[in-house]
């Protein structure tokens, strides 16, 4: 498998681990037309809508991509776009998860347990503007928005009461 299709794997891999913490539901829609690489639900909320979703686009790195404190990431225009808005049924979110460029330093096995290393982090392109950029836009993603078993209930949260962070 090429280095590019490990990362989309372990991407998918590690936050399935997270919403699987959080106890929520993860779908993965049969085409990728919509910028939608993984879609999680949950049940039991108690805003607005009782089982709510959200959708992420994951992307995965090994660049030196971090500035200061934040990711400086290049997205398609494409993926911008569809990010982009108000007018979607859920909210949709940019998930940047940083890789050594070894896969090998990905994950570790110990007697009793096994490690993922690195950090993702997310990133609401909700009310971002416009563009003229035909290609890529680069987008800054705070490493204060760390996508953690926590942060992904608050953002399920929000979802439930229809509001996007």
């Amino acid at each position: 498998m090429d280095i590019g299709k490990q990362k989309e794997q372990f991407n998918v891999a590690y936050v399935q681990a997270i919403a699987a913490q959080a106890g929520f539901n993860p779908s993965k829609l049969e085409v990728d037309d919509d910028s939608i690489d993984l879609e999680l639900s949950g049940r039991g909320f108690t805003g607005l809508v009782r089982n709510p979703r959200l959708q992420l686009q994951l992307k995965c790195t090994s660049q030196d991509v971090v500035s200061g404190d934040v990711i400086k990431f290049p997205l398609s225009r494409k993926n911008y776009d569809d990010l982009r808005g108000t007018d979607v049924i859920c909210p949709r979110y940019l998930a940047v998860l940083l890789v050594h460029e070894q896969p090998t330093q990905w994950l570790q096995h110990h007697s009793e347990h096994m490690a993922l290393h690195n950090a993702c982090y997310y990133l609401s392109l909700r009310d971002h503007p416009g563009t003229t950029n035909t290609t890529t836009v680069t987008v800054e993603v705070p490493l204060s928005q760390r996508l953690t078993t926590a942060s992904l209930i608050q953002l399920m949260t929000a979802a439930s009461n229809q509001e996007s962070l």
